[in-house]
């Protein structure tokens, strides 16, 4: 157990060199790359600025997307309604989905639990 505690020191010590060495060459070529998406002049205020046109960009995109979730259901209702001409590859892709679906949900449950199947420490 000391051995590993030891190793695990030794490795955070090589992370924080490396990062110290080629940190700010890293944010400065970030910068570099992406300064076509940064507002002049880069200050608290534009940050709050642009913080409210996120929030009632969002806002005003709601009727669309309700529109959209609506348009879906239609199709849902419509493929319901029409079941018995339902392919089966198209039934197995559904369920090759819902499967997707409920697996992804399992990796988030075990992520959440701090990667314990259990949720516990044994």
């Amino acid at each position: 157990m000391a051995s590993r505690l030891h190793q695990l020191r030794s490795k955070a010590g090589q992370a924080s060199e490396f990062i110290a060495k080629h940190g700010g060459a890293y944010y400065k070529e970030l910068l570099e790359k992406n300064k076509q998406y940064i507002v002049q002049p880069p200050t608290i205020e534009a940050c709050q600025d642009l913080s409210k046109k996120l929030f009632y960009t969002r806002l005003a995109s709601i009727p669309g997307r309700c529109e959209s979730f609506w348009k879906e259901l239609d199709g849902v209702k419509h493929i319901w309604q029409n079941r018995k001409e339902l392919k089966v590859e198209d039934a197995g892709i559904a369920a090759l989905f819902g499967l997707e679906l409920y697996a992804w949900f399992c990796v988030g449950e075990i992520v959440g639990r701090g990667c314990t199947f259990t949720g516990y420490y044994v």
